[in-house]
């Protein structure tokens, strides 16, 4: 089966109406109408915003009316892609760095998708939910405190809605542990380990005339995010990418909504791997040999929660090594481990003895997944997504609050300024702000496993 082609015959019979309400609270359509088309702009067309706008152009309840990027051969992919199409150019914008506020100045515009490097996040989050468009931001949100707390007054100033596209929340195998933990499989959560470990040297140096990972460049002569995201592990000691670890155990750990980080403690070890890749691809009389690379190469940060759970996060990309978000949640009953695919629950499992995770996922695989998971299969990152998309979208179509909001994206996103503040005192303990202001006592977790469509 071609799943491209049935996935966009799917989407353009169906526009997948309600799929993303059992992962929101209490919604009904009011304000925009669900059959409405949803007229959307996106800033930043690299490689995850032109991924963004593929997935977005199979839906027929959405129209791509603005795009915006600086760099003019990413504006002429796209205009490629509409060509190929056959579809209506979208109005293009990129004469500098501010004219994506021309874009949101649009009225032919209702929401805009943000995929542009991390410094510039926050101002244009604040930008476009100030002009009234319902705004779907990539990870990470923020990079500072003050920045956190501007999501925050922002979305609570303007009355627009924020959500954060943090994508691993929708993976197949997460979406299944949560629906274990809501229904008790692992009993009351003691404990949880998350992180984001990837090899990614060869994203940070890549001058665009070596095969992929074996460039020594970076900055003005990189390309694709080694122009911008080695900047930052050559200037912050910090865990500088949390989310997608942090993310899926948060809504598990109903943070913000019952329960909270109270505090966070961060390490990081010394910074060796990135010098080292540099020697090896570039030789030792390269220039970028004498950079002092201020990143730790594994950042493992501890968070403690207002119900006294504890979560371990790890950030680890500077080294070689195989993929993984290293998760485990871990209860009174039993405990899951990504790493291994296994599962032990007392009582059902053999004593002492881990059970292969399979038949548990396959038995608690969440009825999103059951229902649409071949549709979503090659949308990118394993159908995730799709389904991330999918919520942004309805969310936005029906002028609801979305199932990641803006007080998550503060959240989420505030353990890289606390880690960096934590590792420069000696792993100091750091009070965690309450962006909710209290709110999280009486704030309802989202039902994420209800099916209502």
């Amino acid at each position: 089966m071609n799943y491209t082609n049935e996935r966009r015959r799917f989407i353009k019979q169906s526009s997948l109406a309600g799929a993303a309400i059992g992962l929101a609270p209490s919604i009904a359509f009011s304000g925009n109408s669900k059959d409405a088309v949803l007229r959307v702009g996106l800033i930043g067309a690299g490689l995850r915003g032109t991924s963004h706008l593929k997935n977005l152009l199979l839906r027929n309840d959405v129209e791509i009316t603005a795009i915006c990027d600086i760099d003019p051969e990413r504006i002429s992919i796209c205009r490629e892609i509409f060509r190929e199409r056959n579809l209506k150019q979208p109005a293009y914008y990129g004469k500098d760095e501010w004219d994506y506020r021309n874009l949101l100045q649009q009225d032919t515009l209702d929401a805009v998708v943000i995929a542009t490097p991390w410094l510039w996040h926050t101002k244009m989050a604040k930008d476009s939910m100030k002009a009234g468009k319902y705004t779907g931001l990539e990870v990470s949100a923020a990079n500072t405190l003050e920045e956190c707390w501007d999501l925050v007054n922002t979305h609570e100033e303007t009355g627009t809605h924020l959500m954060l596209l943090e994508n691993v929340n929708y993976r197949r195998d997460v979406m299944a542990i949560l629906r274990m933990v809501r229904e008790g499989v692992f009993g009351e959560l003691v404990h949880f380990r998350c992180g984001y470990q990837h090899d990614l040297r060869g994203v940070k140096f890549n001058d665009g005339k070596t095969p992929y990972g074996k460039g020594a460049e970076f900055g003005e002569k990189g390309v694709s995010e080694a122009h911008w995201r080695t900047w930052h592990s050559v200037r912050r000691n910090a865990d500088v990418y949390p989310t997608h670890g942090i993310g899926p155990i948060a809504v598990m750990s109903d943070i913000n909504r019952g329960n909270r980080f109270v505090s966070l403690s961060s390490h990081a070890s010394k910074g060796i791997g990135l010098h080292n890749y540099v020697v090896q691809t570039g030789g030792p009389e390269h220039p970028n040999a004498s950079v002092k690379f201020k990143q730790g190469d594994v950042i493992t940060t501890t968070l403690e929660t207002a119900r006294g759970e504890t979560i371990i996060v790890t950030h680890d990309c500077n080294l070689p090594r195989p993929y993984s978000l290293g998760f485990r949640v871990q209860g009174a009953n039993g405990l899951w481990e990504v790493d291994g695919s296994r599962i032990y629950i007392e009582g059902v499992s053999e004593p002492h003895q881990w059970d292969e995770a399979t038949p548990w996922l396959e038995k608690y695989d969440h009825p999103l997944w059951r229902r649409y998971g071949d549709y979503a299969r090659d949308a990118g990152h394993g159908g995730m997504d799709f389904f991330v998309l999918n919520a942004f979208v309805e969310s936005a179509r029906a002028g609801v609050a979305p199932p990641i909001d803006a007080y998550d994206a503060a959240a989420w996103s505030a353990i890289t300024p606390l880690s960096e503040i934590s590792i420069a005192n000696n792993g100091e303990p750091q009070a965690f702000p309450d962006f909710t202001r209290g709110d999280w006592m009486r704030r309802e977790p989202y039902n994420w496993i209800k099916e209502t469509y």
